[in-house]
């Protein structure tokens, strides 16, 4: 066998490799992150289960998931009864005893509003990625925008004509941590990907980026660039879509 083809047969299994090493690595993971979040929550679970009521007790294997059925009744049920008189009272007198400790009740009021938060409505989560020119100009960063609201920050920093927007700067690979920024409305670039878009571009370095939606056209002349979203430098851009915004000046 020649080199030549010797060569292009080691290429072929590499490329089998990292095909098959691409397909099965996510879902590895995805069974392995499950399954052990599965037995965290049945060893913390499963011991208050009193003894009768235990499968594991009666079948010759250990049941998993038993524990995590048993949590979601009780937290569902728990959720019930707070939603009624009796448990609303119960769990203001609780929170007030909590109020009441030094150290403990600011660790309560911080993870209770991140809960909060993370799970209201979505109308009062991020609901669009951005770009800001950050940390100098010519370098654009994705930003996730917060709903528009007013508070003492935009009363105190506003300039005229040009209210600021609250974005969230995410870090590489971990979005759960970043920046809060108070950025002119003029100097943020809306996008049209969705906020889990935004997110995978985001955990992956830029290694998966999301697709095109479509593209615009300007008095029927296609332009280059995402649905809604004028390149920089030739159109107005999104962010200054508001009749109140300042006109952004071409690069």
């Amino acid at each position: 066998m020649s080199d030549a083809h010797k060569t292009s047969a080691m290429t072929r299994l590499r490329n089998y490799f990292l095909t098959g090493f691409v397909v099965c690595a996510p879902l590895v993971l995805t069974i392995y992150i499950v399954w052990s979040f599965v037995g965290w929550v049945d060893s913390w679970v499963k011991p208050y289960i009193p003894g009768r009521y235990n499968p594991d007790n009666y079948l010759s294997i250990q049941l998993p998931g038993f524990g995590l059925i048993v949590a979601l009744v009780l937290i569902t049920l728990i959720g019930f009864l707070t939603a009624n008189f009796i448990g609303r009272a119960i769990v203001t007198f609780g929170e007030r005893l909590l109020n009441r400790m030094p150290l403990v009740r600011g660790l309560y009021k911080a993870l209770k509003q991140l809960f909060e938060t993370a799970l209201s409505d979505k109308n009062e989560m991020f609901r669009t990625v951005g770009m800001v020119e950050y940390p100098r100009k010519g370098v654009w960063s994705i930003v996730f925008i917060a709903a528009e609201k007013r508070s003492e920050i935009n009363e105190k920093l506003d300039q005229e004509g040009d209210p600021l927007m609250a974005v969230f700067m995410p870090c590489t690979p971990n979005p759960t941590t970043g920046f809060l920024m108070y950025v002119p409305r003029s100097e943020v670039v809306l996008l049209d990907m969705s906020i889990e878009d935004g997110a995978k571009l985001i955990v992956s370095a830029g290694l998966v980026t999301p697709e095109t939606k479509g593209r615009i056209t300007a008095n029927g002349v296609p332009i280059e660039g995402p649905m809604g979203n004028p390149p920089v430098g030739t159109l107005p851009q999104p962010a200054l879509s508001s009749p109140t915004a300042s006109s952004r000046p071409n690069k």
